[in-house]
């Protein structure tokens, strides 16, 4: 029987790849989404997302350096090293510590008030929703909040799946090497019905194409 791919693998693979033109395509200039964008840096900024702070697949800094500004320390991880080596060249601060790990596997050294990610919920695979929320659960302290942003189904979308029980998509960079990545578009009342099954009290907001969601575990 052939093995089905281990898209995860994949997708640090071509997070790998594409860091050095991360910045040129992720925030292009002319960016049609830009105000759409600003909407979710505005939400984060009146999240306040003060104390210790966990963020999960910082990539290259973006949003490490909104954090920076309400923080009192910064744990921020990703699998992909070349993606830490440009969000350390970006985020100069003592109160901010870059760890190379994999959400899945990691360990962390205490728990946090605070659980941050950005654009990365859309790359969890369905297989491993509930885990990856069980995961977050631990690392948050007693009372801690979780907020999050992503890009949900909009009419800008053009990639072509591969898989999609398994939400692959496909993807090419710059030089024209192909890669694959998982790519979940999910519906902000959705989402918020889906974690609310599983014990958090998370409310979901979203733009045209992107959705935002802040919260903590629900009250027992």
């Amino acid at each position: 029987m052939q093995r089905s791919p281990d898209w995860m693998a994949k997708q640090v693979d071509y997070y790998r790849s594409r860091a050095g033109e991360y910045e040129a395509t992720a925030t292009p200039p002319g960016d049609p989404l830009a105000d759409q964008k600003t909407v979710l840096v505005d939400a984060l900024r009146a999240f306040y997302p003060r104390g210790r702070v966990l963020e999960i697949a910082c990539g290259t800094g973006l949003y490490t350096r909104e954090l920076v500004q309400f923080a009192s320390s910064i744990t921020a991880i990703d699998a992909s090293p070349e993606m830490l080596d440009l969000a350390r060249q970006r985020i100069r601060s003592p109160s901010v510590r870059f760890v190379h790990a994999d959400v899945f596997s990691w360990e962390p050294d205490g728990q946090y008030d605070v659980v941050f990610f950005s654009f990365w919920l859309s790359h969890v695979p369905p297989t491993h929703f509930e885990r990856f929320w069980d995961r977050v659960a631990a690392f948050l302290a007693p009372n801690g909040r979780v907020f999050f942003m992503d890009e949900g189904p909009h009419s800008y979308w053009r990639e072509e799946f591969v898989d999609e029980v398994a939400g692959v998509v496909r993807r090419q960079l710059l030089d024209g090497s192909e890669h694959f990545a998982i790519k979940v578009l999910w519906d902000a009342s959705d989402l918020e019905r889906r974690l609310r099954d599983l014990g958090w009290d998370i409310t979901v907001h979203r733009t045209d194409a992107f959705y935002w969601g802040h919260g903590g575990r629900a009250a027992r």
